[in-house]
């Protein structure tokens, strides 16, 4: 098959970077689309030497800078892509990737990490953290955000098959686009990560500085439990604002490298984790280094951690995201720290390994167009009667 591979803009490497990573080694030959492609040489490595097919918007004035400014002109920008030609087209959606224009006899499987957040349940949020919502200037956004719902719903149409990067997000297509969908867990490099037995007396935290990563309540949730020591490890648009409410005991690294940041990981008697995620990496990650964690009781980390009542136990959830609640949760985690083994904790993030994901991407796929073929068999075999 030919296979082209969308990805809905190359300026960092993270999460969907991640499963876009995997889907390259899937189909090595495979030709990678995205809006616009400013990915520094340092993080470049696994696209190798392919050519990178990139929209009109990688020419506009600013956009090296700014290019998400240039937001809503990237529903036109995707569909200009003519991918012709082409028998099988994955997308990597969390926006507009899923909007390219298919053919009937193409296959396109989208790999959901979430529907478009900001226009969907956490437009009130976004309108409010980022300062949009008041004024003509946020009924100008809401009218645009209204618009890309329209359209984010249209496009789900050309979509053969959808997966999930988890059951949250499955549950978020399904009242969306009344579609279902495979979950399939996104690639999480758990071999690079080692499980140390051996706990030091402080709790961990590692973010980007941003308000729904809601870091603010951890520090301050520390900062009132002056005899428990909390390392953060993140820089972001928030970092003065929270290096601003930490305590003595709460000690602000700034952005560290991957090995200052396993290395406080794997020592830390827990990790703590406040986000409302989609998935949720880091979590996964920590306990790849046998350290339990502390978490947010909603979106993909219920899928990730395991609590006592799920046995073998790898942390817990607080349920309120606030500066209490956390406390709360901490203060339970030091009266039962004994039954989250670190050997738990390794165990269970084996279960997200990349192997483990490309092993069920290939097979998902095959059955997809397994599927396509047995249909198309048919309608031939009715339109010959």
């Amino acid at each position: 098959m030919k296979v082209a591979i969308i990805h809905e803009w190359l300026d960092t490497y993270a999460g969907s970077e991640r499963v876009l990573e995997q889907l390259l080694l899937l189909y090595p030959e495979a030709d990678l689309y995205t809006t616009v492609d400013f990915l520094n040489a340092n993080n470049r490595a696994f696209i190798g030497d392919r050519k990178v097919f990139t929209s009109f918007i990688q020419r506009l004035p600013f956009a090296r800078r700014k290019f998400r400014m240039f937001l809503p002109l990237m529903p036109l920008a995707v569909e200009q892509f003519d991918l012709t030609g082409y028998d099988l087209i994955l997308s990597s959606n969390h926006a507009v990737a899923k909007g390219v224009i298919t053919g009937p006899d193409q296959m396109h499987i989208s790999y959901v990490h979430t529907p478009i957040r900001y226009a969907w349940d956490m437009q009130h949020q976004y309108l409010k953290e980022s300062g949009s919502g008041k004024g003509l200037k946020g009924w100008m956004t809401r009218y645009f955000l209204h618009q890309l719902r329209l359209w984010d719903t249209r496009t789900a149409f050309g979509v053969n098959h959808f997966i999930a990067n988890s059951q949250y997000i499955s549950r978020r297509i399904w009242k969306v686009y009344r579609r279902e969908s495979k979950v399939i867990y996104p690639p999480v490099d758990v071999e690079k990560f080692q499980c140390e037995t051996d706990k030091e007396d402080f709790y961990f935290t590692a973010s980007r500085m941003v308000p729904y990563k809601r870091m603010d309540i951890i520090v301050e949730a520390f900062t009132q439990m002056k005899d428990k020591r909390l390392i953060v490890i993140g820089d972001g648009s928030d970092f003065k604002k929270i290096a601003a409410k930490a305590g003595p005991n709460v000690e602000l690294l700034g952005y560290q490298p991957l090995e200052v940041l396993k290395s406080y990981m794997s020592r830390a008697k827990a990790f703590v984790f406040a986000a409302e995620e989609d998935f949720g990496i880091t979590p996964v990650e920590a306990q790849a280094c046998g350290t339990p964690v502390i978490a947010f009781g909603k979106g993909g980390a219920l899928e990730t951690v395991r609590t006592e009542s799920d046995g073998k136990p790898t942390g817990l959830f607080f349920y309120e995201q606030s500066p209490q609640s956390i406390i709360d949760a901490v203060l339970r985690f030091e009266e039962t720290q004994h039954l989250f083994l670190p050997i738990f904790c390794r165990r269970n993030a084996e279960r997200f390994s990349e192997e483990r994901f490309r092993m069920e991407m290939r097979e998902f796929i095959s059955e997809c167009h397994l599927e396509e073929t047995n249909n198309r068999d048919l309608l031939q075999k009715v339109g010959m009667k």
